[in-house]
């Protein structure tokens, strides 16, 4: 297989395509700390970090993971289980990635490049996580819930209350739907004396608590609007948003994981994408009043 082709299996293999998680979120931490539209720079840079960040954590996931992964029926199939790409490829495409998150954190200001090493740390230990603590979605919620922050920061240079509530709306947001996603692994987990929400609280206590994180969730995007003095506009949105989470948690009532994929994946795509195209809308048509 030709660099092309490695190119394409990594690509493949990180699910490059799920970048629409975050970024959305990154550029509404974007648009509110600009209030208004960043510049081009700004925004070219704050891509390129992204890319950097989520395609170095899903390597370190799918390179941490690869002995697990093997021995688990739904992800023999992955890349590196299968022999698709070797391990060694693989660190190197992360080495590439880390390098291109450090160098856009240093073309945006000197405190993205500081904090860079912390995200690095969270996104290294997320993958370690289900080994010892059923806390691993939260911590994959505090790896997603730095996008904006980190968006912010790249703009202004400094933190502030509403994008901390915008973080930790992401974090509670990830948390939510990443234990809905870990409940088709429940057996898995068990047998193989793996932690996760679903493994300590079952699927019922599972479904409660994704639902309670995704209302922290919202009520989190209602502090986002009360400390900026957001409008009209960014209200729709979070109603809009409250519906699609009411939609995804419906799809899954009494534990029926028939249709995980729409609500996991289709669903949490077009919320993220909602949240952005709201916020942009009121900061840009309303000033954010």
């Amino acid at each position: 297989m030709g660099a092309f082709g490695k190119a394409r299996v990594f690509l493949e293999m990180i699910k490059f395509s799920h970048t629409i998680f975050a970024l959305p979120f990154a550029l509404t931490g974007a648009v509110l700390a600009a209030r208004g539209l960043p510049t081009g720079y700004q925004i070219f840079w704050i891509l390129v970090a992204m890319v950097g960040a989520r395609t170095t954590a899903m390597g370190l996931n799918r390179l941490i993971d690869a002995d697990i992964d093997a021995r688990n029926p739904r992800t023999a199939g992955r890349a590196i289980p299968a022999g698709l790409i070797g391990k060694g490829t693989v660190v190197a495409f992360i080495v590439f990635s880390v390098l291109v998150m450090l160098y856009a954190a240093f073309m945006l200001n000197r405190l993205c490049l500081y904090l860079a090493p912390v995200a690095l740390f969270f996104l290294v230990l997320y993958s370690y996580c289900k080994r010892f603590t059923a806390l691993a979605h939260v911590v994959l919620g505090v790896c997603l819930g730095a996008a904006p922050i980190g968006a912010w920061i790249a703009i202004r240079g400094d933190v502030a209350l509403p994008v901390l509530f915008l973080g930790l709306a992401v974090l509670f947001w990830v948390a939510g739907f990443d234990i809905l996603y870990a409940l088709q692994d429940l057996e898995f987990d068990r047998q193989s004396g793996l932690h996760s929400i679903p493994v300590h609280l079952g699927i019922a206590g599972s479904l409660w608590t994704a639902r309670a994180f995704h209302l922290v969730m919202l009520g989190l995007l209602a502090g986002v609007w009360s400390t900026l003095g957001l409008g009209m506009i960014f209200l729709v949105g979070l109603l809009v948003t409250a519906t699609m989470l009411g939609y995804e948690h419906w799809l899954l009532r009494g534990g029926n994981l028939a249709k995980l994929d729409a609500a996991f994946f289709n669903m949490n795509g077009y919320i993220s994408v909602v949240i952005f195209l709201f916020t942009a809308a009121d900061v840009l048509l309303l000033g954010g009043r």
